[in-house]
């Protein structure tokens, strides 16, 4: 075979392809882009272009909260206008107005007087605007003089912290899994070298995955989320396939070390080929989501396995002919029977185990019943963050989310009469007040002038705003609060935009598109499973415990996240609904390592099954071989990815724990009861195919 005979050219070949990848790779992360929470072509979308090119302005994604000291906002008029033209000359702020300028707006100004905010829209695109107010906003408007204090807050600048504490966050969890990951696995192999080998393969992985997807970055866009699932599923996966390339080589050595690389390219090697088919054809489902961000995924993560399955496949082989029998322990491991005794339990009792897995998967899947998906916010941040330290100044002291205004625009609508339309808006439950050219509405009477009619207008129409309250945009209350404004009649076509209609409408599009992926996702590996393993039960009980192992997990992250267990112990701030972004990212994640689990097993009971016959002895002996390679791979990933909890950004923990809870629960209840249990009792059924012969 190629790669025994040209075992020495295949390695140099592999190292240089290596170098020459990393350094395309050094310029990815400048390359991926960051993604705004929005549909494409929907409504809020659309009033965001209309309000940019018709009014000059946007949504308020900078804040300045100014806090006077030892007096009111009213006695620093003049300190806070400078502060306004200050940040107003800054070449990328579009649009600039206060509490000042708005005719001291009491939806700008605290309870007790004593603090106002600027508000600012910042131009550019996600990745300009928040590398902006990171590098040239951030720090300079952070500031104590004799008369303010002055904190910087607001979505994108929060978005900039976020990506800049979870980057930190990334690269110290990375340098702690890479010894973790590298001691557990010479425990396991008892060979440093085999350990370096695997680690090699998953890094190998990460850094091809990386050049790739920057040359795509020519053609697409990326997001930087992308690199996120880069790195975890690169490890993961480059740690599984080679843990099982590895396993097989070392059962063949004693007939050769030719024999050996080429029985398990035949055999470990169709495995890992095959398994890399599935998981890299679901995840390119992901692509059929319209979300620059969501398909980004979709793009890492075939990648990935593209490169994990090359490197399993094409690099390591060849490195295991050069060791040849050096990768054998240096004494014979003892051939355990825990695993087949385990089986026999199992299979004796098929019901009662299978009752009991069921009802212990169910336990932990439970509160993902509850799942609420709502916007994200500063929150996700430690409270030693800047940003999360204003927002909770803000919380507290402002009574209205006035830097959260609906923009309900009338693109051609400047000569309509309004007023009606702006009394119903302001008379909408969680309205605190509504500005139109004509006026300020509250509880629909017109209360005075409105402020600065000349931003409401333009040359082709007009646009009102409503100052939602405090309490209407948490948790999910939102999208209720858009849906009681958009049902609302207006005398001309309206469109509704705004940070909340934003977060709503992406949110709707999402679950619209999510059933459709899932269809994709589920079909795709039903129909793969099916023609490989030559059977119609098979695929159908694996696709049924794969969506058991991700309910389980959602379970955990909802209790843990969403309700707030442990949150003192893992030290972050639950806010009641988990982010719509992370649970997709977490089902690709978990997909992809659990799906490897799934095939390692059934390859090693169906090649038994071919060889005997007997079903029953099939699941016992294959459960023996692989159980204690899945088992392996499930400790050293559950404890590499529990590193990722010890990060600040809650992003981060929901990786780790997420990773973790699913890959234990995976090798242990699915895979080492549920799957021998529901074999046992399915029998000779679990091997029927149309067309083919009964055995």
């Amino acid at each position: 075979m190629f790669v025994v005979r040209h075992r020495t050219a295949v390695l140099w070949a592999g190292l240089v392809l290596t170098l020459v990848l990393g350094a395309v790779a050094a310029g990815t992360m400048d390359a991926l882009v960051l993604s705004r929470w929005e549909a494409p072509g929907s409504e809020s979308v659309r009033a965001e272009q209309v309000l940019a090119r018709d009014f000059e302005t946007g949504n308020a994604n900078l804040i300045l909260l100014v806090t006077a000291r030892g007096t009111t906002v009213d006695a620093v008029s003049a300190e806070a206008t400078a502060l306004e033209a200050e940040l107003a000359a800054d070449p990328m702020v579009g649009d600039v107005w206060s509490y000042w300028s708005q005719d001291r707006d009491p939806t700008l100004r605290s309870r007790d007087g004593t603090q106002a905010v600027v508000l600012a829209w910042v131009t550019g695109d996600a990745t300009a605007t928040r590398a902006h107010i990171r590098d040239a906003l951030l720090g300079s408007f952070t500031r104590t003089t004799a008369a303010l204090d002055v904190g910087v807050a607001g979505a994108e600048a929060v978005s900039a912290q976020v990506s800049e504490q979870a980057a930190r966050d990334f690269v110290r969890a990375e340098l702690l899994v890479a010894p973790l990951l590298l001691g557990l696995l010479v425990l396991l192999y008892r060979r440093v070298r085999l350990a370096l080998l695997t680690l090699g393969v998953g890094l190998f992985s990460v850094i091809a995955t990386l050049a790739a997807l920057r040359a795509l970055t020519g053609v697409v866009e990326i997001s930087t989320f992308a690199a996120n699932i880069t790195l975890v599923l690169g490890i993961g996966l480059g740690v599984d396939y080679s843990l099982f390339v590895i396993s097989r080589f070392r059962e063949e050595l004693a007939h050769g070390t030719e024999h050996a690389v080429v029985t398990t390219l035949r055999t470990a090697g169709r495995t890992v080929l095959f398994s890399g088919l599935v998981v890299a054809t679901s995840l390119a489902a992901l692509l059929a989501l319209p979300y620059p961000f969501l398909r980004s995924f979709g793009y890492a993560g075939v990648l990935v396995v593209i490169t994990a399955v090359a490197g399993a496949l094409v690099l390591l082989p060849a490195a295991l002919a050069v060791l040849g029998p050096r990768a054998l322990r240096r004494r014979p491991a003892r051939r355990t029977t825990f695993w087949y005794r385990a089986g026999e339990a199992v299979t004796r009792r098929p019901v009662l185990f299978s009752l009991a897995g069921l009802l212990l998967v169910g336990v932990l899947a439970a509160p993902a019943a509850g799942l609420r998906i709502g916007l994200p916010d500063d929150r996700v941040l430690p409270p030693s963050a800047s940003t999360r330290q204003t927002y909770d100044a803000l919380r507290a002291a402002f009574a209205t989310e006035a830097n959260d205004a609906v923009h309900l625009i009338a693109p051609r609508g400047r000569d309509a009469d309004v007023r009606p339309y702006a009394a119903a808006l302001s008379r909408v439950e969680g309205v605190a007040r509504v500005n139109a050219t004509t006026g300020v509405y509250v509880d629909g009477r017109r209360i005075g002038a409105a402020p600065n009619p000349h931003r409401l207008s333009s040359a082709r129409g007009t646009r009102l705003e409503a100052i939602p309250t405090r309490e209407v945009l948490t948790g999910t209350g939102a999208t209720a609060f858009l849906d009681r404004l958009r049902a609302v009649p207006a005398p001309v076509d309206v469109l509704v935009g705004g940070y909340p209609a934003e977060l709503t409408d992406f949110r709707a599009a999402l679950a619209d598109r999510v059933p459709l992926v899932a269809v994709l996702i589920l079909g795709i590996t039903f129909v793969l499973l099916a023609a490989v393993f030559r059977s119609l039960l098979i695929p159908v009980k694996a696709t049924v415990l794969n969506l058991l192992s991700l309910a389980a997990m959602f379970g955990v992250l909802v209790f843990v996240f969403q309700n707030g267990a442990f949150a003192d112990v893992l030290g972050f701030t639950p806010i009641g609904t988990l982010d719509p972004a992370f649970p997709i990212l977490m089902f690709c994640v978990a997909y992809g390592l659990s799906m490897d689990y799934e095939v390692f097993l059934l390859s090693r009971i169906t090649e038994r099954y071919r060889e005997t016959g007997d079903s029953h002895r099939a699941v016992l002996d294959g459960l023996q071989r692989s159980a204690p390679l899945v088992t392996a791979a499930a400790v050293i990933l559950a404890l590499s990815f529990s590193l990722y909890a010890t990060g600040d950004v809650m992003y981060l923990q929901m990786i780790g724990v997420g990773a973790a809870l699913a890959i234990v629960v995976d090798a242990t209840v699915i895979r080492a009861i549920l799957v021998p249990a529901l074999m046992r009792l399915a029998g000779r059924a679990n091997w029927w195919f149309p067309g083919r012969a009964p055995s």
